[in-house]
């Protein structure tokens, strides 16, 4: 499940950051998820998330690009740290390794354990009103994007 981003040019010390910025991800309705995610990438734990391409296109959010950054924003609406984006792939949700479930940093130990979570999230009611679609599921053939992120500076 994906964090709380705010995007935004990193400053000049930090990287170089042109080109397009990266669009503000949605919010997380439950504060505790929203929390417990902040704090595994401040911990460093959470170092990769998952996101539905279709996400970007409802959205008409541009993809985060390797070497932008973002400000992480708590449950709180403050920043509390800078993320750069160290890789961002676009594959098909039958086709994500475990190595990316793992990196998630949310204790999933197999690939069927961080899919079937990533699931009941986008097959609940709050997404699926989102996407306009009261019977929307994925399947092995969902294209997704999976991020690879760092924390480079708290806030």
């Amino acid at each position: 499940m994906r964090p709380i981003f705010q995007g935004v040019p990193l400053s000049a010390n930090q990287r170089d950051a042109s080109g397009p910025v990266v669009v503000p991800w949605e919010s997380l309705p439950d504060v505790g998820i929203r929390d417990r995610l902040v704090s595994a990438i401040i911990e460093r734990r959470k170092v990769s998330t998952a996101a539905l391409a279709l996400d970007y296109a409802i959205g008409r959010e541009l993809l985060p690009q390797p070497g932008h950054g973002a400000v992480l924003i708590d449950s709180r609406d403050r920043p509390v740290a800078v993320i750069e984006f160290a890789g961002v792939r676009s594959t098909l949700l039958g086709e994500v390794d475990l190595s990316h479930a793992v990196d998630e940093g949310e204790g999933h130990a197999t690939v069927e354990t961080w899919r079937a979570a990533h699931e009941a999230h986008w097959h609940s009611e709050q997404v699926r009103a989102e996407l306009g679609n009261p019977s929307f599921t994925v399947n092995d053939t969902a294209a997704v994007v999976l991020e690879r992120f760092r924390v480079i500076e708290r806030l």
